[in-house]
């Protein structure tokens, strides 16, 4: 009874082992998104930004400072510094406030320049969650497929060696001769290598899946099979890859405005009060205060004011023409994706009907196989068709998969 529970519990404990074994798509994607550096930079220099805006609002508030200087300058017969300029003694304790003055416009102008700062670098984060994604979807497709030819391999091998043991009593029996057996035997050990090979190949393949989602896993994984769905592409204005462009023209238009406010009077509100004094009439009078009025107002910079103009009006050309190129590059992907989809699922198609026959073909050669009336050399041909086939088949969607994948990256808004 003992022993029973032991096998029971066992049993069980590998089936949930088997169970966690498997992991889908989503998983390697959601594992490369969180672990990603690069999109956790992102969301900092937006933290960081923040509390430059918080700056910016505290830049012009009222600066309040206490100061305290204390200077003696001893003289004796004559010899020391001349009394007319430090006085004897200079002693001075005051609170100097200070307020930059700043129209309403050009403070908003300024925040809209850290707001767009952070608008573009939620636009680089989403296109690198797509760069992300269409990466780990590009090595779990590669992976999975590797594992889909294991096990088509892995089933005909099973098959074959059933069949094996029937024509090896057959060949006992004189219905067949030893070189058909051998062959027949040589098409499975074959296979069995070709297995072992592309066990290899997906081990490496999924380390480097699990590399690329910054995973430590070495244990041996069941990939599902990836759910993707093929999705109509927006308008290319639509995309987050298109609002990059229209982010950046927000943020010339507003450095080209903060020129202009650059040039604009500056006044500064001035204003103090504390103790200042020489010691030398009435100390104990000098306490006092003083305020005032700072105005700069910018006369002549040698055009320098034209010139950083012009420096804008350049950088907006040159957004200009990388946002036309993409434009062109990207109609013409899609179109050219749109095609090689249409020709891969073609090709599908064909090889489908292909595998009817060989199917038909090797049935047919499986019957006489155990009435003792098979060709073996047309038979081992058959089944090199099969493969052929089935394997060409694993290709053709996996390519498939791959351009779905290329073309849903460009689906992001």
């Amino acid at each position: 009874m003992g022993k029973q529970l032991f096998v029971i519990i066992g049993s069980l404990l590998c089936f949930g082992w088997a169970q966690a074994q498997q992991k889908n798509l989503p998983f390697f994607v959601n594992a490369a998104i969180e672990n990603s550096p690069l999109l956790k930079d992102y969301h900092n220099q937006q933290l960081s930004n923040i509390i430059d805006s918080l700056r910016i609002h505290a830049i012009y508030q009222p600066q309040i400072n206490a100061i305290s200087v204390n200077t003696y300058a001893p003289s004796y017969q004559g010899w020391g510094y001349d009394g007319a300029i430090t006085n004897g003694a200079n002693v001075a304790q005051q609170l100097i406030a200070n307020k930059l003055l700043i129209g309403k416009e050009n403070l908003q102008n300024q925040q809209q320049a850290i707001q767009l700062l952070n608008q573009s670098l939620q636009v680089a984060g989403k296109i690198t969650e797509q760069d992300i994604t269409k990466a780990i979807t590009a090595q779990y497709i590669t992976a999975y497929g590797t594992q889909q030819q294991i096990q088509f391999n892995k089933e005909l091998v099973d098959l074959l060696k059933k069949e094996e043991v029937i024509l090896k009593k057959l060949t006992e029996s004189g219905i067949y001769k030893q070189t058909d057996y051998l062959s027949f035997l040589v098409t499975i050990q074959q296979q069995d290598l070709l297995i072992h090979q592309l066990r290899i190949q997906f081990s490496n393949e999924y380390g480097t899946l699990n590399y690329l989602c910054g995973l430590t896993d070495t244990a041996y994984t069941v990939l599902q099979k990836p759910d993707i769905q093929l999705v109509l592409t927006p308008e290319i204005e639509q995309t987050v890859f298109y609002k990059q462009f229209f982010v950046d023209s927000l943020k010339l238009k507003n450095s080209d405005a903060q020129i202009d406010f650059s040039y604009k009077p500056k006044v500064s509100l001035y204003a103090d009060a504390g103790y200042l004094s020489s010691f030398a009439y009435q100390a104990y009078k000098n306490f006092g205060t003083s305020f005032g009025v700072t105005i700069i107002w910018p006369i002549y910079d040698g055009k320098q004011r034209k010139m950083k103009h012009d420096k804008i009006a350049i950088a907006e050309q040159t957004r200009q023409q990388y946002r036309n190129y993409f434009k062109a590059q990207f109609q013409q992907q899609i179109a050219q994706l749109a095609q090689q989809l249409q020709s891969v699922q073609e090709l599908i198609n064909e090889t489908n009907t292909q595998i009817k026959y060989t199917q038909t073909l090797i049935e047919a050669n499986r019957k006489l196989l155990q009435t003792g009336d098979v060709v073996m050399p047309n038979y081992i041909l058959a089944i090199g068709n099969y493969l052929n086939a089935k394997n060409l088949i694993t290709q053709n969607t996996i390519n498939k998969l791959q351009i779905i994948n290329q073309i849903n990256y460009w689906n992001r808004n």
